[in-house]
């Protein structure tokens, strides 16, 4: 069996670079392509030597880039968040498109855990901490986080150098609360969720599939 061909787009990056790497330890999966201005090296180079692109680039670049991939017919796995990703929504090519807001495992089972807590608590607000360079805020985590929830959950963001990725929701009732915190203290927890993604992305039926709570919990 051939391995999946896997292009990275901010293959520079922290996160890209630490994508690069779990790529090439994966057996099935192969290196195909690193795209970064840093390197010079523009998506469109490395698109025909590519069968999935993962994008962890810029909120301003990520939609083109993911147009640019399904319109070739090369699936794409999409980490970058403060972007609308309607239009991939609609058939644009053969390739499809599957966004997260955070490919973590252990947010997507925070993100579930709080979800079921909401519904029982009578009211709930996030705290969403992150690095200081990130550019979108709120993330992308603790907004599909509040969507999902019952009720109007706020939510406050804190950017300082020093942090990766961390989120705490707060529930509140009567003489009782209940905090459900989730760390990412380094960037290789975003890895196996993105390789499982990878995966999948190309049979995933619809163009554009968005969490990775529909790869892990397919029927709930």
């Amino acid at each position: 069996m051939s391995s999946l061909r896997v292009g990275v787009a901010g293959a520079a990056g922290r996160v890209g670079r630490a994508i690069c790497d779990g790529v090439d330890a994966a057996d099935d999966l192969e290196l195909a392509g690193r795209a970064d201005p840093a390197l010079d090296t523009p998506l469109a180079s490395i698109l025909g030597d590519c069968d999935v692109v993962v994008d962890f680039t810029r909120p301003d670049t990520a939609l083109e880039n993911a147009l640019a991939c399904v319109r070739a017919g090369v699936h794409v796995v999409i980490g970058t968040t403060g972007f609308d990703p309607a239009p991939l929504a609609e058939r644009q090519g053969d390739g499809n498109a599957f966004l997260a807001p955070n490919f973590a495992i252990g947010a997507v089972l925070m993100m579930k855990f709080a979800v079921e807590a909401s519904k029982y608590m009578q009211s709930a607000e996030i705290i969403e901490l992150h690095r200081d360079g990130k550019l979108d805020k709120p993330s992308g985590t603790a907004k599909h986080t509040a969507e999902l929830m019952e009720g109007d959950v706020p939510i406050h963001s804190v950017r300082l150098p020093g942090l990766v990725a961390h989120q705490e929701v707060i529930l509140g009732d009567v003489g009782q609360t209940l905090t459900i915190r989730h760390d990412s203290m380094d960037r290789t927890s975003f890895v196996p969720g993105v390789l499982l993604a990878v995966r999948r992305v190309a049979d995933q039926g619809a163009p554009l599939v968005v969490g990775l709570d529909n790869l892990l919990f397919p029927s709930a």
